[in-house]
């Protein structure tokens, strides 16, 4: 029925549908399985892309040959820069995207790709024969070939759903689990735990009463994610909201303790410590009064309100009782219910730098099998493991990310170095080198990388070439001409920054917080000129990229130079077969350690729990004999 195909991908939630896309453009013969096609890349938790750090996750999917960034800007409902008080490090893009066209476009694309095809059923098994992975094995009895298989299976592994003293089995509410898999894994000696997530209850719109609610507008003027596909219409935004808890919502909801699945320790997994239920936050904030909410639109085509900030497994009653204390929500009805779902993961110290297993061969685990949280971090892992499944079947070079090179670098080290013992999420503060990760250089950081394997379009790349010279000539003119006083002065002056009394060059007038080169360009004729040269297409994008090279340059250029020293040791690489029990000056934990992980490199081995500076510095003594 099935021919053997390159790779199998399982599951098609944000990692699978990457992770398919990414090995099929690349030439690989990809089938993608999953249990439910009308739910392809369903935004189980709150309907949005992007937010700190996350942001920036997209921009570098986008900038490898991703899908999720124009996927996001197709169906957005509204767009936020967020952090703008801050430093361009910590400038983060945020969408709200329509849940319910969102699954549509994403399955539209995966319908237009060549070599990729879609298959409705579930993975029970795997065949694995003298250490490689050679198939799957489906609930429908049939045994499926293929050279690589990469799971994606999220929520489902043997998931659990509790609402109060209620659980049932489910990868989502109203999905069921995904069984057999853990089971079959456990045989070839991988370490299976356990890991729990939860989301706050729909509530329908039309219950609501907004006039109580403080409105979040997106911006004025509402950027993108995607470097390639330009929106050619003005973006028609929807508002978000905000409301708060009380102290009265807070004593509803504590009277629900005594039911709680997470307080009766009916859950054993450990949830989110930067995404936690309601009751776990009252709980570990007792001393605050309330906790704010932001109320998020679900869709165009339906009135659904997404709760965020009001996650709970607390049993429906009090979820109720408690919702209708919130100003605005006294006659509120929900239509799906908050819940906990706990579900198995496998520890990631137990995968290459590739995201393929070091038990089995050619098997690749992406997205929350991981023990990550969040779309983006599982969409990421997804795309990175279809190159490298695509690339190991054709015995090309490995495609990995450093740390300096992308937030993707950051993460995926993070997993196999460290490891998780609770669901992981990207925050800018992980990343040593984040004002080398901007979000607005993405692009010209990754796309080069991935052109050279084949994965990024000719268009991306001209489109990158075309942005970094129009950038390099714009830096170069404002270095080169000076600004008279009666140009500037002015707008000195209604900006309370000192004027100049002589003519003075614009990259110095530039270096003040409280000039933009936009503003700039408005009052010097000369330099209009020169930015309305450049193609409207990357305008935007070469303005904002010149403005924070030249305000931060002396930054960027410490950051790479402490990360070019860093890589001498670095990328020191240690052989897969050091025997470290041999060393007996390295402590007996690291001992332990380094057998158990592997690392690839040094720098990997700086970054491993219980492995210190001074285990560091005998392996570099010995490795560089």
């Amino acid at each position: 029925m099935f021919k053997k195909f390159d790779v199998i991908v399982v599951g098609a939630g944000h990692a699978g549908c990457e992770a398919a896309c990414g090995a099929a453009n690349l030439g690989s013969s990809v089938l993608l399985i999953t249990q439910n096609l009308n739910a392809i890349a369903q935004l189980s938790c709150n309907p949005a892309m992007g937010g700190v750090a996350k942001g920036q996750i997209v921009r570098e999917i986008d900038a490898l040959g991703g899908y999720s960034g124009i996927v996001t800007d197709k169906n957005t409902l509204q767009f936020r820069m967020l952090n703008l008080s801050k430093g361009p490090a910590m400038w983060s893009p945020r969408a709200q995207v329509d849940n319910i066209t969102f699954s549509i476009s994403w399955r539209s694309i995966l319908e237009s790709v060549n070599n990729l095809n879609l298959w409705q059923d579930e993975v029970i098994g795997l065949r694995i024969e003298k250490g490689k992975v050679c198939g799957v094995r489906t609930k429908m009895g049939l045994e499926i070939e293929a050279k690589s298989v990469i799971l994606t299976n999220g929520t489902f592994l043997n998931g659990r759903i509790h609402i109060g003293e209620q659980n049932f089995v489910g990868g989502r509410i109203g999905e069921m689990q995904s069984k057999g898999l853990s089971e079959d894994l456990k045989r070839y000696d991988f370490e299976v735990l356990t890991l729990k997530t939860g989301t706050p209850m729909r509530v329908d719109g039309r219950s609501i009463d907004f006039t109580k609610l403080e409105a979040q507008k997106g911006d004025e003027t509402p950027k993108q994610f995607s470097y390639l596909e330009k929106r050619k219409e003005p973006l028609t935004q929807r508002s978000c909201y905000l409301a708060y808890t009380s102290l009265e919502v807070h004593d509803i909801l504590r009277k629900g303790f005594d039911q709680s699945p997470l307080f009766q320790g009916r859950i054993q997994g450990r949830g989110p410590r930067y995404c936690p239920s309601i009751e776990d936050k009252i709980e570990r904030f007792s001393s605050k009064d309330r906790h704010q909410l932001f109320i998020e639109p679900e869709s165009n085509y339906t009135s659904l309100y997404y709760i965020n900030g009001f996650s709970s497994s607390l049993a429906l009653s009090v979820q109720y009782d408690a919702l209708r204390k919130i100003k605005g929500f006294e006659n509120a009805i929900i239509q799906k219910p908050g819940y906990a779902i706990e579900y198995d993961y496998f520890p990631p110290t137990q995968l290459k730098d590739t995201l393929e297993t070091k038990q089995i061969e050619h098997l690749y685990f992406a997205g929350q099998i991981n023990g990550t949280t969040g779309y983006e971090e599982a969409a990421c892992q997804g795309l990175m493991a279809g190159i490298n499944a695509h690339l190991n079947l054709n015995d090309k070079p490995a495609f990995v990310l450093k740390r300096s090179e992308g937030y993707i670098g950051v993460l995926i080290d993070d997993l196999i170095t460290k490891g998780v013992d609770e669901p992981y999420r990207m925050f800018t503060s992980r990343a040593e080198f984040r004002i080398l990760l901007r979000q607005d250089n993405a692009d010209q950081r990754l796309t080069p990388l991935s052109y050279a394997i084949g994965l990024a379009s000719e268009e991306r790349m001209r489109r990158v070439e075309k942005k970094t010279q129009s950038c390099e000539e714009l830096i170069s003119f404002i270095e080169k001409n000076s600004a008279l006083p009666e140009e500037v002065n002015n707008l000195f002056e209604e900006k309370e920054t000192p004027i100049i009394n002589q003519k003075t060059k614009i990259g110095q007038l530039i270096l003040r917080p409280q000039i933009n080169l936009k503003d700039l360009s408005a009052n010097i004729p000369y330099l209009k000129e020169k930015v309305d040269l450049i193609d409207q297409s990357i305008k935007e994008e070469v303005v904002e990229s010149a403005e924070i090279k030249i305000k931060y340059q002396s930054y960027i250029d410490k950051e790479q130079e402490i990360s070019d020293k860093l890589s001498k040791h670095e990328n020191l690489i240690i052989k897969d077969d050091f025997n470290y029990q041999a060393l007996n000056s390295l402590s007996f934990e690291a001992r332990e350690k380094l057998t158990k992980i592997r690392p690839k490199t040094i720098g990997q081995a700086s970054r491993i729990s219980g492995v210190s500076p001074s285990d560091i510095s005998v392996l570099i003594i010995y490795i560089s004999k």
